[in-house]
């Protein structure tokens, strides 16, 4: 069964009314969907795991959905947000790994496929807002610190980030 909007919409509503089965249901709709989501944009050995952490967040952020709005663009949301963490992590363990000058003994095709598909979101963005993206959120640096190295003031690196992440959000949605 493929379920639709309507269908995954009442059975989180039953879900959040207390309905075990309603809600089993809906993870295993949502399961479906978010493995067909994650495969056109990981390796497949990743897709399995960051479908779970996506369900883990829909179990914990459950009494957020509004019953008045739609279901899936709040599930696609989530799992949005957690491959754009997913690439992040990637990213700062191939970080870590050049820092240390360790010879590499497998291949890190996963981490540079990560990397430039991140490449490739960006070059959508405005330079000052994959920038201020780049800086704060995949380098980890302070927003302070990421006005200093920008010459940006604080003020404009979070307006930058905000701007960019909402443009972001709205290509990945077009993608799907």
């Amino acid at each position: 069964m493929i379920a639709d909007e309507a269908t995954l919409a009442r059975l989180m509503a039953a879900s959040q009314q207390g309905d075990r089965n309603a809600y089993t249901v809906l993870l295993e709709e949502a399961q479906r969907w978010l493995t067909r989501y994650f495969r056109r944009k990981l390796p497949p050995q990743q897709v399995d795991d960051l479908v779970q952490d996506v369900l883990i967040a829909v179990h914990q952020k459950r009494a957020t959905w509004d019953s008045s709005r739609a279901f899936l663009p709040w599930l696609a949301a989530i799992a949005r947000y957690r491959w754009i963490d997913h690439l992040r992590k990637v990213y700062r363990v191939e970080t870590r790994s050049l820092d240390g000058n360790e010879p590499e003994t497998e291949s890190d095709e996963d981490s540079v496929i990560a990397r430039l598909s991140l490449d490739r979101l960006f070059e959508n963005l405005p330079i000052a807002q994959a920038e201020a993206i780049e800086m704060v959120k995949v380098e980890g640096l302070s927003i302070r610190e990421a006005s200093q190295r920008s010459g940006q003031g604080e003020s404009l690196i979070k307006v930058n980030i905000h701007r960019g992440l909402k443009k972001l959000a709205k290509i990945v949605e077009k993608a799907d």
